[in-house]
């Protein structure tokens, strides 16, 4: 026996009945040879960690753009806290934990730089030719065709639906989902106290009362309710309690840190570089790297341009938008 089949043997027996196994994942796009030691889970995980896109999640903004300080998270320190999250969660109710991960870890592998103002900024340009930018759907063009890694079906289905009104097919894919939430509310709520835009005597005193007043109470708090909630049932959920708690936590953080804050400030700056790289490469696509645009042959060339945006890094864009718009200095 080797020792994929002896870890699938063991999921069937240990997990729970709600859980997804491995052996029985709806497939691959493409039919391809099984790994002898890592299951189907294990190995799409193991492909978004090695992947370009994962890696240049280091490089763009979760909330503060280009920040001075070394401890405000980007992309990429925030899609390993919802991948800890999410696994903890996974264990505790004997879940897919190989799943649940896989899905954390590539969740956000196609947003865009400079946070949700770069998903603002394509969107809107992507409006004039009858498209639109969503970085979830942006996610599945990336390990779909911009950097194929031929995923489960399980997998590309938690990514496709972590956010938006439709739920992942699988249990798994729900605690990702509101794991991500859990991750973005809690570390927005620190970097906000880091950078002086909140204060701890601000928050909302009924969300206090239930979910408590430190960073680690309230994960916490969050992922217990959260287990307790699910355990030995089909559905993924929290207490009406917390679910409301948490949610009036992230209306109130709407209103003080993502709309209008002195975090936001640059924003629209960030959104004019990417519109303008966006046209740029929309009317010079001869600029435009020869192995993306042979991915991308039959697409419109808007969606060639955003997709090469899109995947640019905080830094690279602001080094590219120089390189194409400031004029050089003349040396001696």
């Amino acid at each position: 026996m080797d020792i994929r089949v002896r870890t699938e043997k063991l999921e069937g027996e240990q997990l729970s009945s709600y859980a997804a196994l491995s052996s029985k994942t709806k497939g691959r796009l493409r039919p391809e040879e099984p790994c002898p030691v890592r299951t189907a889970f294990q190995r799409d995980r193991d492909r978004i960690i090695h992947s370009k896109s994962f890696r240049r999640l280091k490089q763009k903004t979760q909330v503060f753009i280009s920040p001075s300080g070394d401890h405000y998270r980007t992309r990429l320190t925030h899609t390993l806290e919802v991948a800890q999250i999410a696994r903890t969660i996974a264990k505790a109710l004997r879940l897919n934990e190989d799943l649940t991960e896989a899905a954390a870890l590539g969740h956000d592998l196609g947003h865009t730089p400079f946070g949700h103002a770069g998903e603002e900024a394509l969107n809107e340009v992507l409006n004039k030719y009858g498209m639109y930018f969503k970085h979830n759907e942006q996610s599945i063009r990336v390990v779909d065709i911009l950097e194929p890694k031929n995923l489960t079906w399980e997998v590309r289905d938690a990514i496709l639906n972590h956010t938006g009104p439709k739920e992942p097919e699988t249990l798994e894919g729900c605690i990702v989902k509101i794991a991500d939430r859990i991750a973005y509310i809690n570390h927005d709520i620190d970097d906000a106290l880091r950078g002086g835009i909140l204060r701890e005597s601000d928050f909302p005193k009924d969300c206090v009362k239930v979910l408590g007043d430190k960073h680690n109470v309230r994960i916490n708090t969050m992922v217990t309710d959260m287990i307790k909630a699910s355990w030995d049932s089909p559905r993924i959920k929290m207490s009406p309690e917390v679910w409301e708690a948490m949610n009036r936590l992230r209306d109130f953080l709407f209103v003080k840190v993502y709309v209008g804050s002195d975090a936001k400030t640059e924003e629209n700056k960030a959104k004019n570089v990417l519109q303008s790289l966006f046209n740029y490469y929309l009317e010079h696509p001869d600029r435009l790297p020869a192995d993306l645009v042979e991915k991308d042959a039959g697409c419109a060339p808007a969606q060639v341009a955003c997709d090469y945006v899109a995947g640019m890094t905080d830094r690279f864009a602001l080094q590219v938008y120089m390189e194409t718009f400031l004029p050089k200095p003349w040396l001696d």
